[in-house]
């Protein structure tokens, strides 16, 4: 069983738990070796759709990497995919959704950033305060804020590291959706609901195409570039079951094949 995390599995939605409160939910190598196993199994199982990754308690999502357990002897080692098995997992073909509880600041926001959706509780706060103890936000948080809100509102985070609300994080359009900190699993099981609805086949292959794309060098590389992702989806039962579906007036039945 895990010991810093918990899992509960629901119709193919996974919640993912971080459960170090004593430590604002921050992440110790036991901890990040501990979810990069179970991020492994979500992406193995075939009944699995999304997950939806949190903390324990409402006072943080994830302070990032646990200084005080280094500063105490403990070994600094990271996962191959990086905190929390999702920061440097660029092969990532399933949704992830970030339900911020609390603070999320350092690595805790690399993690929210590296999740396709990030849903806020209303106290919820973010930031990559690394400058301010001689670090730098290298689990990918230089470089996926400025792709996700532009040059100049991220370096304005990273070359400051100042807190940012929830709803300055809505405005900036990191964070999907703010709502009241009871509702936030709730918000975030909508969300993962009704990618549900959707076929499972279009939604790996669009994180696919989005995900590559970005590497692009202009529009028409990315647009023209060859996905061996969509060739799958439209050679798919589910890409003839849509359609007639749609035909029939009914809800399709999705195979994922």
């Amino acid at each position: 069983m895990p010991e810093f995390s918990s899992v509960d599995v629901t119709d193919g939605i996974w919640l993912v738990t971080m459960r170090r409160p004593e430590r604002m939910n921050a992440l110790h190598p036991p901890a990040n070796f501990e979810l990069a196993e179970i991020f492994a199994e979500f992406a193995a199982d075939p009944a699995a759709r999304v997950a939806i990754l949190t903390g324990e308690g409402e006072r943080a999502f994830c302070a990032g990497n646990d200084l005080r357990y280094l500063a105490e002897g403990g070994a600094r080692r990271v996962p191959e995919l990086g905190f929390a098995g999702l920061t440097a997992n660029y092969q990532r073909s399933k949704p992830v959704i970030a339900a911020v509880n609390g603070l999320a600041m350092g690595g805790g926001f690399e993690i929210a950033l590296a999740c396709d959706l990030i849903i806020a509780a209303e106290h919820a706060y973010f930031g990559l305060p690394e400058a301010r103890v001689g670090l730098a936000a290298t689990a990918g948080g230089l470089h996926r804020l400025p792709r996700q809100i532009g040059l100049k509102p991220a370096l304005g985070m990273i070359l400051t590291g100042r807190r940012v609300m929830a709803d300055e994080g809505l405005r900036f359009g990191f964070v999907n959706e703010v709502v009241p900190g009871p509702e936030l699993i709730d918000c975030a099981r909508r969300w993962a609901q009704q990618i549900l609805e959707c076929a499972p086949l279009s939604i790996r292959a669009s994180l696919d195409v989005v995900s590559r794309g970005l590497a692009e060098a202009s529009l028409e590389l990315a647009a023209s570039a060859d996905y061996a992702s969509i060739k799958s989806l439209y050679a798919s039962d589910d890409a003839r079951e849509g359609p007639r579906a749609f035909a029939e007036k009914r809800k399709p039945e999705w195979r994922g094949r």
